[in-house]
């Protein structure tokens, strides 16, 4: 876990709360710089970092047979339906990892069930989640990430899991092993070997007349070199083959170290003649613009009082003009008013219109329609031969009762001119 890293995720689990969310984090931002598009790309990798402590290769990816996302994985659409299935069931570990019971859910589950249970559950842990469940349903996006982070702190705070301050390493300077090149001698070196040959010297005792003895043998060889010198045997060619051959060695070259602060004072004083030269250069072309610009203001300023002068008259006509537009919409407004009720008058009158004339029309028809008188007619008729027949059948039944009482008297008078009675039959009293 890097320094950066630690630093970062530090300040979202301070106070539990995250910090520069953006939309739908309980943070009200009023406004968005440019770089908020790109927010939820760091939000994703910090949640990566979360779920590598959490140990969800081992405890989610391996149980479930899903492979690890990228560090982009939520932040970029890809397969929609894929990246829905995958934060369901990465919400619902989280949730059970942060101590709450919480059912894996199916890929054939209704989905606004399953978003709202992981927002009950997210609310319930005391985050805000004031964005419309529709913008889980993508499976990407910056409230995807926001949901999935707060259920991974969350889930950390439950495991005791806490951010320590980052350990840097401590650097240090190692020494510059530069390899010896016979063909450079430094100047340290030569510094080197001086300081052995007079430690050498020191050391050892002088002797006088050994010292006399090795300058006269100095001596002596000295004037036998100078003889031989005097006739010269070596070729030129030769003599300039070995200068060429010699001369890289001869050459002293010393090493700049960069924390040497001679070399920064040099270098001020390189920038500094630098600054200073482009100033000379530079300071007159501003100075010629910056007089230009001048001259051009007052060019401006005297030609827009010129033009204010010269429209001045227009200008309180113009404004005459609009104080006049302003009354007339004004008094247009008014009598817009006065039409819309006069016309909502007029549509009620022709309700009541409409009513009257289908009313009239309905009384009209029954008044011109002779079906009524053709049915009354018909009733009478219907009742004269009803009549006809009950006059028939009381005639029939006046016969039948006359000619009942004929045969009953009939039968009286005959009884009566009887000479023999005949007795009544016994077992009545």
């Amino acid at each position: 876990m890097t320094a950066a890293l630690a630093v970062v995720t530090t300040s979202g689990l301070e106070d539990g709360v995250p910090r520069s969310r953006g939309e739908g984090t309980g943070e009200v931002v009023v406004e968005r710089g440019p770089g908020a598009a790109y927010h939820m790309f760091v939000v994703m990798e910090d949640l990566v970092e979360k779920l590598k402590l959490l140990r969800y290769e081992e405890e989610f990816l391996r149980k479930s047979n899903l492979k690890a996302p990228s560090r982009h994985y939520f932040a970029l659409p890809t397969n929609p339906g894929e990246q829905f299935y995958m934060f369901c069931t990465l919400a619902a570990w989280l949730i059970t990892k942060a101590g709450r019971p919480f059912e894996q859910p199916q890929e054939y589950d209704d989905p606004n069930a399953t978003i709202s249970n992981i927002l009950s559950e997210l609310r319930s842990f005391g985050r805000t989640a004031d964005f419309p469940p529709s913008k889980l349903k993508s499976g990407y996006g910056e409230h995807v990430c926001y949901v999935l982070d707060c259920l991974a702190e969350e889930a950390l705070k439950y495991i005791g899991f806490t951010w320590k301050r980052p350990i840097y390493p401590v650097e240090e300077l190692e020494e510059e092993t530069v390899a010896e090149d016979d063909a450079e001698l430094t100047l340290n070196k030569v510094d080197e070997e001086f300081v052995e040959e007079e430690t050498d010297n020191e050391e050892n005792f002088i002797d006088l007349n050994v010292l006399k003895a090795q300058t006269y043998h100095l001596d002596m060889n000295e004037t036998a070199k100078q003889e031989d010198i005097l006739e010269s045997t070596t070729d030129a060619a030769e003599w300039s083959l070995e200068v060429e051959r010699v001369l890289p060695q001869l050459k002293v070259t010393i090493r700049t170290d960069n924390k040497d602060w001679r070399i920064h004072v040099d270098q001020m004083h390189q920038h500094k003649s630098g600054i200073e030269s482009a100033l000379k250069e530079t300071k007159g072309f501003l100075d010629k613009l910056h007089n230009e610009i001048t001259r051009t203001l007052e060019k401006i300023g005297s030609r827009e009082k010129y033009i204010n002068n010269q429209l001045e008259n227009l200008v309180q006509e113009y404004r005459a003009a609009q104080a006049q537009l302003s009354e007339a919409k004004e008094r247009y407004q008014q009598g817009n008013g006065g039409v819309t009720e006069r016309t909502r008058l007029l549509s009620e009158v022709m309700e009541e219109l409409e009513k009257v004339k289908q009313e009239m029309e309905e009384k009209g028809s029954s008044m011109t329609d002779g079906a009524p008188l053709v049915k009354i007619k018909q009733s009478l008729t219907k009742l004269k031969q009803e009549t006809v027949e009950m006059d028939i059948r009381i005639g029939i039944v006046e016969h039948t009762l006359l000619e009942s009482k004929l045969k009953e008297k009939s039968n009286m008078t005959r009884n009566m001119h009887a000479t023999v009675i005949p007795e009544p039959a016994t077992g009545f009293y």
